[in-house]
């Protein structure tokens, strides 16, 4: 079954932006992003400098995808979270749901900050995805309840 678009109104992409803000203050991160499974950013705040936040987000959701894999060829469903620390830059991705919060961090930050803030801002933007996939099904319905009064006679009286 195809599931329904994904319609994010103004106010809520700025609750969503204003949870990103928030967790990269709260992190000292330099950027966190808000990517869905399928690797589209959703919305990012931070540095992000010369990024290619296309290629980033793209890169983020395959990762999740191919962690997902090794978990189930082990016995779990799912890692709920994935983690790829480098020298300078560290990567702290949370799965929620269809979506990914991604954060990236340097020393100024710790592993364990990152877990703790991220766990929090990813309930509210959860909470906040969960009120989009309601409107967005109430949108669809709306839109097919306006074209259910019209019948094969009405489109064939208007070609006539």
């Amino acid at each position: 079954m195809a599931e329904t678009p994904f319609i994010i109104q103004e106010q809520q992409f700025h609750r969503i932006k204003s949870v990103l803000a928030r967790l990269c203050v709260e992190c000292a991160a330099r950027a966190v992003f808000l990517v869905d499974r399928d690797g589209q950013p959703i919305a990012f705040h931070g540095n992000i400098g010369d990024m290619d936040t296309t290629s980033f987000s793209s890169l983020a959701a395959g990762n999740v995808a191919a962690t997902t894999s090794m978990a189930r060829l082990i016995g779990e469903d799912v890692f709920p979270a994935v983690v790829h620390e480098g020298e300078r830059e560290s990567i702290y991705i949370s799965v929620i749901g269809r979506s990914l919060l991604v954060v990236v961090f340097d020393e100024r930050s710790t592993l364990g900050l990152v877990k703790l803030r991220t766990k929090r801002a990813s309930h509210e933007v959860a909470k906040i995805l969960e009120d989009i996939a309601r409107d967005s099904i109430n949108h669809q319905l709306n839109q097919n309840s306006f074209f259910a009064d019209i019948t094969d006679e009405d489109i064939d009286s208007l070609f006539s």
